[in-house]
């Protein structure tokens, strides 16, 4: 049951960053750039959330 519990955590820590990632990337990208913009920076929000999503430590890191 445990392990479970933890699997699901985790899976709503990536799904969460990730989401985050790309979402600020592709505001920032819009907001700046237009639709080319959006895209490419809602890409690399993506990458790079998918990098700080496997190790969360990376996060805490990069924030101090």
């Amino acid at each position: 049951m445990r392990k479970a519990l933890v699997i699901v955590i985790q899976c709503l820590w990536v799904f969460s960053v990730v989401t985050f990632a790309t979402t600020i990337g592709a505001i920032y990208g819009w907001e700046q750039h237009g639709l080319a913009g959006a895209i490419a920076l809602g890409f690399v929000g993506l990458c790079a959330g998918a990098v700080i999503a496997g190790s969360p430590l990376l996060l805490l890191q990069l924030l101090t």
